[in-house]
């Protein structure tokens, strides 16, 4: 009787856990306000947040990839700053709380119209130099 008792409050507590985590739009990556290849997922733990990146390449003309997903929360807010082969990047990050609160209109394409996009901004930056 103790037993059955034990396997449904774990149960319970299982369920319960998945539905205190959040469901967050999430794009791998965006282009000039268009996200490519989104999606909606549910964030693994209570720990996490949605989120919205946004990382500034300034080598290449000032170009800005998006991000969105689900974020450990002690990153929410944080600013970042690097290099990728010399070139300098920035990016930031922000947070919210609620069932796809970093929401944001997208378009489906196949991967290789998104790389193909990414290239020619690539491609389009140096010829601006």
């Amino acid at each position: 009787m103790m037993n059955n008792f034990w396997k449904a409050t774990i149960v319970l507590g299982a369920f319960i856990a998945a539905a205190q985590c959040l469901t967050c739009r999430q794009c791998p990556i965006g282009i000039f306000g268009t996200c490519f290849l989104s999606k909606d997922v549910t964030c693994t733990n209570t720990n996490q947040s949605c989120f919205t990146g946004d990382a500034l390449f300034s080598a290449a003309g000032g170009l800005k990839l998006h991000t969105r997903g689900c974020l450990e929360s002690d990153l929410c807010g944080a600013s970042l700053n690097g290099s990728i082969l010399s070139v300098a990047y920035s990016t930031s990050f922000q947070c919210c709380n609620t069932d796809v609160c970093n929401g944001a209109t997208s378009i489906q394409l196949p991967l290789t119209v998104a790389l193909f996009a990414a290239l020619l901004a690539s491609l389009w930056s140096f010829w601006e130099m």
